[in-house]
């Protein structure tokens, strides 16, 4: 997750998640190249005491401004459009879980394992231990086996949520009568945090997700004791 002083993205737990930071340090590249040559060219014109009097236009220099952001703006596209690709691609699920948003927690439905159904809140304050996280921990977490391609239904009982979770790459929206979907993939064991990223009431930002990626043997454990 991120911590305080971090510059970058949060780390990648996800194929998906490290195509975007790829994708992310590529861009910034370019639009830190932009920025010192931009910033080249006006100090030499501002501290240029040489004037052309004669200068009625430059074709071959409006032919090179024009040419170069096009150039630039495919290096950008052809990267975003594989990664865009990507995202909605879903290549033989595993396992299919669903997460309803409620104003203001989530339902998680694990229709393949015996309709395993459970709510999901934020830990109050008073019921907090020291090593939580204050207004990301939730009293049941997501539970989830690595290395298992998943596919995540979210939808909506009430109003839009948005089903977030930065270190695997995944933001979708959850809209009432609506059925979004989309796919993870869990590179490492841990815990994986995120919230709701549509303003959805008074109380949008007190409905955090955890997700539990956990080895395949621990996984079918937790399904046998629910």
């Amino acid at each position: 997750m991120a911590t305080w002083s971090n510059l970058g993205t949060q780390d990648a737990n996800s194929p998906l998640m490290e195509q975007l930071t790829f994708f992310h340090d590529h861009t910034l590249m370019i639009l830190t190249m932009i920025t010192i040559l931009v910033a080249y060219m006006m100090s030499t014109i501002f501290f240029n005491k040489l004037i052309n009097r004669n200068l009625l236009e430059g074709q071959t220099i409006e032919l090179i401004w024009t040419i170069l952001p096009a150039f630039t703006l495919i290096f950008i596209a052809l990267p975003s459009l594989q990664i865009l690709y990507l995202m909605d691609e879903l290549n033989k699920p595993v396992i299919t879980i669903k997460s309803i948003g409620h104003q203001w927690y989530w339902t998680y439905e694990y229709s393949d394992f015996n309709n395993i159904e459970f709510d999901s809140y934020m830990k109050p304050l008073n019921s907090s231990e020291m090593s939580d996280f204050r207004l990301l921990d939730v009293d049941n977490r997501t539970i989830l086996p690595m290395n298992t391609q998943i596919r995540i239904l979210i939808t909506s009982a009430d109003v839009i949520h948005s089903w977030t979770i930065p270190s695997l790459g995944i933001k979708i929206d959850g809209t009432p009568g609506r059925l979004n979907q989309g796919s993870m993939f869990i590179n490492r064991p841990g815990l994986m945090f995120g919230q709701c990223s549509e303003i959805c009431g008074a109380n949008h930002s007190f409905m955090p997700i955890v997700v539990e990626s956990v080895s395949t043997n621990q996984f079918i454990h937790w399904l046998k004791s629910n």
